[in-house]
């Protein structure tokens, strides 16, 4: 690679204008680790005049990303806009078949149209680097693509998503609902300000679990919406009954190989306080790593911010300074195969389910009745009466169930003239 390199910055929110800055800051540490001088020729947004935090420089600005191809002869892209589709994908795809390098923390893009981007890296043999996709800072990718290269990896667990861990962590803590959370992490900058939706309904943290299934087990990325469950119903009866059951509640994103079908999750699960998992709080995020021969591997850091991400951004970049061209996916697009999906009906769990109901006689039967209809049977229940409202909480941990049985059993609930409210179901992990 030539000593000169030309750098073009796609995308100036929070993260974009973060990572142009630190470009700036920090050329001097670039050349003396790589041997390299950047230079940042182009830059693209929307609104040239929104008020940012950082200086740009309007010179270089462009208002069509298009263009820069056109008009500069890039090195490296960092495409920090965000979208699945639009002008992320085709500045992506006109960089890479202009044999561009692209750098991105864009999981949502990667996770719908990596293995066709993928396939055009390799054959224009330029990087596609997206370390910053999941787990902000914590070197996730690399250790799967490099680190644990030889390892036979069976199951990866993780809290993926630094906003929603941060909303459980405060809820906990503060005794606080939902609503008012949110709009604490939302002024703190860890939740979207407008639109916080894909990191609650759990859309957020399925990208990364497809985009870690693909290099943990050298597969296609699925197409399969997977089991997809956010923390929008979580309430804080939910976190003090949890509390008293010595357990957390957590998002975990979960992905495994069972007799050779891939089984991708994300939902909320109940975890026990003393284990590992149960004590990742705030906006940090973890991933446990399970393999062979190396066993259980854990790496934990911040998974939200502008910081985090700009880190695993800069990360990328060295390795491509450095001359290493590699396969987006640790091994080539030929080899990586498309996996069978994993029938989620069967997946068995305990449960732990809440009603709310009218207090009075005959009403846990019904339930208790409706449970035993569809085999499944209770290890543990409680019963709070409200007896102002004439109302009461009843909440039931199970034995083990097969999705299939719970989600007809609860549909009969949904029936029920004394049941309040739709149940609240929560796995158990």
């Amino acid at each position: 690679m030539k000593k000169n390199i030309s750098i073009a910055v796609v995308g100036l929110g929070q993260i974009g204008g973060y990572l142009l800055n630190e470009l700036s800051k920090k050329k001097n540490e670039i050349e003396v680790k790589t041997g390299k001088k950047i230079k940042i020729s182009a830059i693209s947004a929307k609104n040239i005049n929104k008020k940012r935090k950082f200086k740009i420089n309007k010179k270089i600005f462009y208002k069509n990303p298009l263009d820069i191809i056109k008009n500069e002869k890039i090195d490296v892209l960092f495409e920090v806009v965000g979208l699945n589709n639009g002008i992320s994908k085709k500045i992506v795809e006109l960089s890479l078949k202009n044999k561009i390098h692209v750098v991105t923390p864009n999981k949502s893009l990667i996770a719908k149209h990596g293995d066709y981007l993928a396939m055009l890296a390799e054959k224009n043999k330029v990087n596609l680097e997206f370390e910053a996709a999941v787990g902000g800072g914590i070197p996730i990718l690399r250790t799967l693509k490099e680190g644990l290269a030889t390892n036979k990896i069976i199951k990866v667990v993780g809290i993926l998503n630094g906003t929603c861990n941060y909303i459980l962590t405060e809820m906990e803590n503060s005794k606080s609902t939902f609503s008012n959370v949110l709009k604490r992490a939302q002024n703190l900058g860890y939740a979207e300000p407008l639109n916080p939706k894909y990191d609650l309904n759990g859309y957020d943290a399925l990208s990364k679990v497809k985009i870690l299934s693909a290099l943990a087990f050298n597969n296609k990325i699925s197409k399969n919406s997977g089991l997809m469950e956010g923390i929008e119903n979580i309430e804080i009866k939910d976190i003090n009954m949890a509390d008293k059951l010595d357990l957390r509640i957590k998002l975990l994103g979960i992905t495994e190989i069972i007799n050779n079908k891939l089984f991708e999750r994300v939902h909320p699960c109940l975890v026990k306080k003393d284990t590992y998992i149960g004590n990742i709080n705030g906006v940090m995020n973890a991933v446990i790593l399970k393999g062979y021969p190396v066993g259980q591997s854990i790496l934990q850091g911040e998974g939200a911010g502008p910081g985090p991400t700009s880190s695993a951004l800069m990360s990328d970049l060295l390795s491509i300074l450095r001359g290493n061209i590699k396969y987006p996916f640790g091994i080539p697009s030929r080899k990586r195969k498309k996996i069978t999906i994993y029938d989620s009906s069967k997946y068995i769990n305990s449960l732990y389910l809440r009603f709310e109901v009218n207090d009075k006689p005959g009403v846990l039967s019904e339930i208790t009745k409706n449970l035993a209809r569809f085999n499944i049977s209770i290890e543990r229940l409680i019963q709070i009466p409200d007896k102002k409202n004439k109302k009461a909480t009843i909440v039931i941990i199970t034995h083990k169930i097969n999705e299939k049985n719970s989600n007809k059993c609860l549909q009969i609930f949904k029936k029920s003239k004394n049941i309040l409210q739709n149940p609240t179901l929560i796995r158990l992990f």
